[in-house]
């Protein structure tokens, strides 16, 4: 029989030895669950948003493939590209996802504020018109004044919003110029 001895105690005023980081199992577990959640946000890209990202071959391989699958095998393949995730610098990933996503989300809300501008022009008509001509002096203003009299027409008789559509299309291209 052994006989049970001290542990050998660690001396912790020597110089030499290295700085010792204790981690849990369930920061360690939280740590890859938000690099798949990465990896996740990464495979719902389009490819040329991909091309934004600073991305090794490896990875970029692992997300195209993720992207052609399904199921089980997706679920396989967004943990593997966690663990590619781990052995990664994750920050200019992240910087470039972030912008992606920000501008994403500015351009929603000009889309939103285009609507409005929309609905203001055929409520207010002509002075509505008239304070938008100012801020935005490259508008036609006599297609625009047609449009929002079809629109007015349209909303009165209850037929299709045509002209309603159009003065979005005209606003979107004029202002955002898509």
């Amino acid at each position: 029989m052994k006989k049970r001895g001290k542990k050998p105690e660690l001396d912790w005023e020597t110089k030499d030895q290295e700085e010792i980081i204790w981690v849990s199992k369930s920061e360690i577990k939280r740590d890859a669950e938000a690099l798949k959640k990465l990896g996740a946000k990464l495979v719902v890209l389009t490819k040329t948003n991909l091309e934004k990202i600073p991305l090794d071959s490896n990875l970029l391989e692992a997300i195209e493939l993720a992207q052609r699958s399904v199921k089980e095998a997706k679920r396989r393949q967004l943990q593997y590209i966690g663990k590619l995730l781990r052995s990664t610098d994750i920050e200019p990933i992240q910087e470039a996802l972030d912008k992606i996503e920000n501008k994403h989300n500015q351009q929603q809300v000009m889309l939103h504020k285009l609507e409005f501008m929309r609905d203001d022009l055929i409520t207010k008509g002509d002075e509505g018109l008239a304070d938008l001509i100012n801020e935005y002096t490259q508008l036609d203003r006599q297609h625009l004044r047609n449009l929002i009299r079809s629109a007015q027409k349209e909303k009165e008789q209850n037929k299709p919003p045509k002209a309603y559509r159009e003065i979005y299309q005209y606003l979107k291209q004029m202002i955002i110029g898509d």
